[in-house]
């Protein structure tokens, strides 16, 4: 038998992992202790990767310190919603069983360079990161914490927009937040709104634009509609750039971007300076 035509051997090991993480963005290559350790920032392009909620917490918060809180708020199915792809429970369930996460917000109190806060973070994961009425009453209950505690209160948004699942009940979460964010303020105490790619539909129309700062990370994807229904729409053409962070800090809608490695200290630097 010539060697073309003998049976090609198994290899001694096979990996059981990829060495490399692919950048979404450039395609580049990069080695996956090194993408982690940048915190799934690109070297050759900058792009942010997505974070889950643990993942960010991790990043802003002191070592030990998160606590969680409301972890017994999850959703709800007014409508007994179901569509061709099935319910809307049992995606909610399954969506829980895989991200371990009972909403698309996890919530609680941590330190931010010994500083005290109370933090929530959305997660994309989750349904797409949208605001659902599990995910509004967590936000209500942060803001009554914040209060009760006087610590600032950190929101940093991952959304596709309502959860229409919920109909009217989800729309309604849009003011419910706003309301209890307006608590905090009334109660002189700060609001720093984190904006992350996307952060789009109901939660940038209501608390996600609501901060005494609102910052953003680079590049983000931040708006209202889509691209495409805004172009069909006003039958014009929209700027490349449109809807990015960037985008959105040259016309006033963000005040600040910050390189995911320099959110913490910024963070902190901001709350130093009003007085914490």
């Amino acid at each position: 038998m010539s060697w073309f035509e003998k049976p090609a051997e198994a290899p001694a090991r096979v990996p059981t992992e990829a060495i490399w993480a692919v950048c979404p963005s450039c395609k580049a290559y990069v080695a996956k202790a090194a993408w982690r350790a940048a915190d799934k920032v690109c070297p050759r392009c900058n792009h942010h990767e997505r974070l889950n909620c643990r993942e960010r917490v991790a990043l802003l918060t002191d070592a030990g310190s998160f606590k969680e809180l409301s972890a017994e708020v999850s959703f709800s199915d007014p409508l007994s919603f179901s569509d061709s792809s099935g319910a809307y429970a049992d995606k909610a369930k399954a969506t829980i069983a895989k991200t371990g996460e009972g909403e698309s917000i996890l919530t609680g109190t941590a330190t931010v360079e010994k500083i005290a806060v109370v933090l929530g973070v959305m997660d994309f994961k989750f349904l797409g990161g949208s605001l659902g009425s599990g995910t509004g009453e967590r936000i209500r209950l942060a803001a009554e914490k914040a209060i009760a505690l006087k610590r600032p209160l950190i929101i940093v948004s991952a959304s596709g927009g309502a959860r229409m699942h919920e109909g009217i009940v989800s729309l309604m979460q849009m003011a419910k937040t706003c309301a209890a964010i307006a608590r905090v303020k009334e109660a002189g105490l700060p609001y720093l709104s984190i904006l992350t790619d996307p952060t789009t539909g109901g939660v940038s129309a209501s608390y996600a634009m609501v901060g005494d700062l609102n910052i953003a990370e680079p590049k983000a994807l931040i708006g209202f509609a889509g691209r495409r229904v805004i172009e069909q729409t006003i039958k014009q053409k929209l700027p490349d750039d449109f809807q990015t962070a960037e985008y959105t800090l040259a016309h006033g809608f963000v005040d600040h971007i910050v390189p995911r490695k320099e959110l913490k200290a910024f963070l902190a630097n901001v709350l130093r300076y009003a007085g914490y």
